[in-house]
C-alpha cells in the first residue's frame, strides 16, 4: 500500500497591477497622536456620497496610500472599530497628501478587555434568527468557531445540528457541498473577520430548494481593501490512531480582481470498534440462538483538496465569479476483522465464525461554478448561476469467513468479492430576480437541476481460489433525475408587523433502470411548497412570530440500488427500488425577549419518511438493513435558547429542547404489522466562552451536552449520552500566529449503544469510532493579513444527492 508522506504547499500569486501617477496619501492617528493601524480608508463619489470609488487600509504606522485616483472631488470616509467614523471632502489633483487625520474614540468602546471590539448581537427577522458578529470580539478566530458559538447550533462530533436535525451550510445564500470533516477544515481556514452574520433559518423560504431542512447561512463582509495575504496551517489530532493536516490559503485583490486559493493535505488513520448482538427467535417466540459480534476496522487514507475562486468586477453594477472545488481521495484502505460467537437457548457456546475483510476505495469529486450578478435599477438585482459536479468512486471488497465448532475445530470457509463503481454528473442553472414593488419586496426565480448516474456492483464467489460471477447478487443502475423549479416571494414590513409569503413549484422526472430487473423506478410528479411567516412586535423588548412551510425529501439514488453492501455474509445493507419521496409540514410559534431569550414551540410531521431499518430473518439467520418508507415521522418540541454576556469576559449560550418524537413503520419480518416507536426526551447544551487577558489574545471554551434518550428509525438509545469539550486558543505576534488546543469528548461518553426490539425482533449495536480526540493546531498569517477576503466554498445545490452511506463506514 503506497502512502504519500509529504505534500507540496501551493503558493498561488497574481501579477500586480500597473501604477499611475495620481494618488492620495495621508496618516491616521488617535487623539494621543498614536498611529491607528488597519483603519478602513474609503473614497466615496462626491455626487451621491454613498457609492465606493476606491479604498485601502492604514499601515502599522498609520499611513495609507490610494493609487490610480482620477482628478476629482471625493468624500473620504475613515473608520475603525472603537472610533467615531470620520467624513471629510477631499480634492485630488495629481499626487495629493493630506494633513494628519485624527479619529476620536467612541463612547461605547468596551472597557479594557477586548480592545476596540463590540459584542455580537442577535436579532430575529420574520423568517430567521440573525447572529451579527462583524467587528465583534468573535472576529479574531475562524468561521467554524463562530458557528460553534451561534445560539441554537450544536456541534456533535464535527456535525452541525439545529433543533435535533442536521443543518446545511450556505455561504452568501449558496450551498456548500462537503462532508462534515471537509466542511470543518474549510471553515477553520476562513478568517472570522470575514463574517458579517450567521443566519439560522429553521423554516427556509421559497427562494431555497424545497428539499432539505435547517439552513445556516453565512454572510460575508464587503471587501474594499487592496493587497495580498496568506496563511499556512497545520494540525495534529491524537486519538486511538493519529491524524495530520497541513494546508495554505492565498488571497490577492486589486481594483478588478479578487483571487483566492486554498490547498489542504490530510493523512488520517481511523479506528472503529463495534459490538453487536442478534437474538434469533423460534416460531414459538422463544429465543433459539444469540449471536454476539466484535468488529474492528482500521482505515488508512490520505486526501487532497483545492478550492479556488476568481471574482471579477465588470463595472459599477456587475460582477462575475468563477470557482472550483476539487476533492481527491486516491487511496483509502481498510482492514476489517470480526468475531461472532453463536450461543444456544441455554446461553452455551454453540459455534463461532471469523470474518476478515479488505476494502479499498478511491474517490474524485470536482465542483465547478460560475455566477453573474448585476443591479436592476436602484434597489433591484439579478443573478445567474451555473454549476457542474462530477463524482467518481470505485470500491473493491473481499470477505473471507471461517466457521468453527465451539471447541475451535474448523468446519468450513466461504469467500467472495464485490467490485462497485459509481460515476455521477450534475448540471444546474438558475436565475433569481429581486425588485421592490412599491413598499413590498418581490423575489422570483427559476432553476433546473439534472442528475445522471451510472453505478453497479459485480459479485464474485471466490471459494477454492476460483472466481465465479454471480448475476443474482450483482446489479447496475442507470439513474436520471430532472427537477424544474420556479418560485415567487413577497415580503412587507409596516409599523409593528412583518409578513412574508412564498410559493415554490417543483416538477420532478425520475427514471432508474436496473441491469437485473429492468426499469425499477419511474416517477413524474409536481408539488407546490408554500411558506408563510408573520411577526408582531408590540414593543422593543418583545416579539411574536408564526411560520409554516411544506418541504420534500427525495430518495438518494444509492438507496434505490438493489445490490448489497456487506459487513459479513450474514449482515448486509440493500437498497429499495420502490422508495417514494417524503413530504413534510412544519408549524412554529416563537417568542423573543430582548434578543436574549428565544422560545420556539413547533410541530413537524413527515409522511413516507425515509429511514434505514434493520430486519432480522429468524429462519435464515441474517440481518439486513433496508431503505424503507415509514408511514410517518413527527415531532412536538418546545425549545429555549439563551445567549448573553454575563460580564465582559464570559459569554454563555444555553439551549434546551423538550421534545416528543414518534414514527410508525411496517415490520417486514413480522407479517407487515405496523410498529410505533416513540420517545419523550430532553436535549441540553451549555456553551461557555471565556475571554482571558486584557488584550483578548487568550480565550477558552467549555461545552457540555446531555441527551438521556433518542430514537432513530426502529432504534432506541440504550443509555444516556453526555459529552464535554474543552478548548484553548492563544494568538502571538499581533495575531499573526494562532495556536489552538481542543479536547473533544473528554469522558469518552458520546458513543452509546442502540437497540431495535419489538415483536420477533431483537438486535442492537454499540458503534465506537474515535470520539475522544486531542487536537493541536497552528495557523501563521503573512502579508497584509488583516484584509477581509473573498474566501468561500462554491455552490452545489444538488451535490447533496451524491452522498453515499455504507454500513462499512
Amino acid at each position: 500500500m503506497s502512502k504519500v508522506k509529504f505534500a507540496p504547499l501551493f503558493i498561488l500569486l497574481i501579477p500586480y497591477v500597473f501604477f499611475s501617477q495620481n494618488s492620495l496619501s495621508g496618516n491616521i492617528q488617535n487623539q494621543d497622536k498614536t498611529p491607528v493601524a488597519f483603519a478602513n480608508v474609503i473614497l466615496l463619489n462626491a455626487a451621491d456620497s454613498t457609492s465606493v470609488y476606491k479604498g485601502t487600509i492604514s499601515e502599522d504606522d498609520g499611513s495609507f496610500l490610494i493609487e490610480n485616483v482620477k482628478d476629482s472631488t471625493y468624500i473620504l470616509k475613515v473608520s475603525f472599530v472603537g472610533y467615531t467614523e470620520l467624513l471629510q471632502e477631499v480634492s485630488v489633483k495629481g499626487p495629493t497628501k493630506l494633513k494628519p487625520i485624527t479619529l476620536e474614540e467612541s463612547s461605547d468602546n468596551l472597557d479594557e478587555v477586548v480592545v476596540n471590539a463590540r459584542r455580537p448581537k442577535i436579532s430575529r427577522k420574520v423568517d430567521r434568527l440573525v447572529f451579527d458578529v462583524e467587528n465583534s470580539s468573535l472576529s479574531t478566530g475562524n468561521t467554524f468557531d463562530i458557528l460553534k458559538r451561534t445560539p441554537g447550533v450544536i456541534v456533535s462530533q464535527g456535525n452541525l445540528l439545529v433543533k435535533n436535525r442536521p443543518a446545511t451550510v450556505y455561504i452568501n445564500d449558496r450551498k456548500v457541498y462537503l462532508s462534515s470533516q471537509e466542511l470543518q477544515q474549510l471553515l477553520e481556514g476562513f478568517s472570522a473577520g470575514n463574517v458579517k452574520t450567521v443566519e439560522v433559518i429553521t423554516n427556509p423560504p421559497a427562494k431555497y430548494d424545497a428539499e432539505g431542512g435547517v439552513i445556516l447561512n453565512i454572510t460575508t463582509s464587503k471587501n474594499i481593501s487592496i493587497g495580498y495575504k496568506g496563511s499556512i496551517n497545520a494540525s495534529n489530532t491524537i486519538a486511538v490512531v493519529p491524524k495530520y493536516n497541513i494546508g495554505t490559503n492565498q488571497y490577492y485583490k486589486n481594483d478588478w480582481l479578487n483571487f483566492y486559493a486554498s490547498y489542504n493535505y490530510n493523512q488520517r488513520d481511523l479506528y472503529k470498534n463495534d459490538e453487536s448482538y442478534i437474538e434469533f427467535y423460534a416460531p414459538n417466540s422463544e429465543v433459539e440462538s444469540r449471536w454476539i459480534t466484535d468488529f474492528k476496522k482500521n482505515t488508512y487514507m490520505y486526501s487532497h483538496s483545492l478550492n479556488t475562486i476568481l471574482d471579477f468586477t465588470l463595472g459599477e453594477a456587475s460582477t462575475l465569479s468563477l470557482s472550483a472545488n476539487i476533492q481527491i481521495t486516491p487511496d483509502s484502505d481498510s482492514d476489517i476483522n470480526g468475531l461472532t460467537n453463536i450461543y444456544d437457548n441455554t446461553n452455551a457456546l454453540d459455534s463461532l465464525f471469523t470474518t476478515d475483510t479488505r476494502l479499498h476505495s478511491n474517490t474524485d469529486n470536482i465542483l465547478l461554478a460560475g455566477t453573474y450578478n448585476t443591479s436592476l435599477g436602484e434597489n433591484g438585482s439579478l443573478s445567474a448561476i451555473g454549476n457542474y459536479i462530477n463524482y467518481d468512486n470505485s470500491q473493491f471488497q473481499h470477505i473471507m469467513t471461517n466457521y468453527f465448532e465451539e471447541n475451535g475445530s474448523f468446519i468450513r470457509d466461504n469467500s467472495f468479492t464485490t467490485e462497485a463503481k459509481q460515476n455521477s454528473e450534475i448540471y444546474t442553472g438558475q436565475i433569481d430576480i429581486s425588485t421592490p414593488l412599491g413598499s413590498t419586496d418581490f423575489e422570483t426565480g427559476v432553476k433546473y437541476s439534472g442528475l445522471n448516474t451510472e453505478s453497479g456492483q459485480d459479485y464474485y464467489n471466490t471459494n477454492d481460489g476460483l472466481r465465479s460471477f454471480d448475476p443474482a447478487l450483482s446489479d447496475g443502475l442507470v439513474y436520471d433525475e430532472n427537477i424544474y423549479a420556479a418560485y415567487v416571494s413577497l415580503s412587507k414590513d409596516w409599523e409593528k408587523w412583518a409578513m412574508q409569503l412564498g410559493l415554490r413549484g417543483e416538477y420532478t422526472d425520475v427514471q432508474g433502470d436496473s441491469r437485473t430487473f429492468g426499469t425499477v423506478n419511474t416517477q413524474e410528479y409536481f408539488e407546490l411548497f408554500p411558506t408563510f411567516y408573520v411577526s408582531y412586535s408590540p414593543e422593543e423588548d418583545h416579539s411574536f412570530g408564526l411560520d409554516y412551510s411544506r418541504r420534500i425529501s427525495r430518495p438518494r439514488f444509492q438507496s434505490l440500488n438493489s445490490y448489497r453492501y456487506f459487513i459479513n455474509e450474514n449482515n448486509f445493507q440493500e437498497g429499495n427500488p420502490n422508495l417514494m419521496p417524503s413530504i413534510s409540514n412544519k408549524i412554529t410559534f416563537n417568542y423573543n425577549y430582548k434578543n436574549t431569550w428565544f422560545f420556539d414551540l413547533y410541530w413537524d410531521r413527515a409522511e413516507n419518511s425515509i429511514a434505514l431499518l434493520p430486519f432480522q430473518d429468524n429462519e435464515n439467520r441474517n440481518l439486513r438493513s433496508v431503505n424503507l418508507n415509514m408511514n410517518y415521522e413527527q415531532q412536538f418540541s418546545f425549545d429555549v435558547t439563551y445567549y448573553s454576556y454575563l460580564n465582559d469576559w464570559w459569554v454563555l449560550s444555553t439551549y434546551a429542547s423538550f421534545f416528543y418524537m414518534e414514527n410508525e413503520f411496517p415490520a417486514l419480518e413480522s407479517g407487515g404489522q405496523l410498529v410505533k416507536n416513540d420517545v419523550l426526551s430532553t436535549y441540553i447544551q451549555a456553551y461557555n466562552y471565556f475571554i482571558l487577558g486584557k488584550d483578548g489574545s487568550f480565550s477558552a471554551e467549555v461545552i457540555g451536552t446531555y441527551l438521556p434518550t433518542f430514537i432513530a428509525g426502529s432504534y432506541v438509545f440504550d443509555e444516556p449520552q453526555y459529552g464535554l469539550t474543552l478548548g484553548l486558543k492563544k494568538t502571538f505576534f499581533d495575531s499573526r500566529l494562532t495556536a489552538t488546543v481542543n479536547l473533544e469528548d473528554a469522558f469518552n461518553s458520546m458513543n452509546i449503544p442502540l437497540k431495535s426490539q419489538y415483536l420477533n425482533q431483537n438486535n442492537g449495536f454499540f458503534a465506537k469510532p474515535e470520539s475522544r480526540m486531542l487536537r493541536l493546531g497552528l495557523i501563521y498569517k503573512f502579508g497584509n493579513f488583516k484584509l477581509n477576503d473573498n474566501s468561500r466554498a462554491i455552490n452545489a445545490e444538488e451535490s447533496e444527492r451524491l452522498k453515499e452511506q455504507s454500513v462499512l463506514d
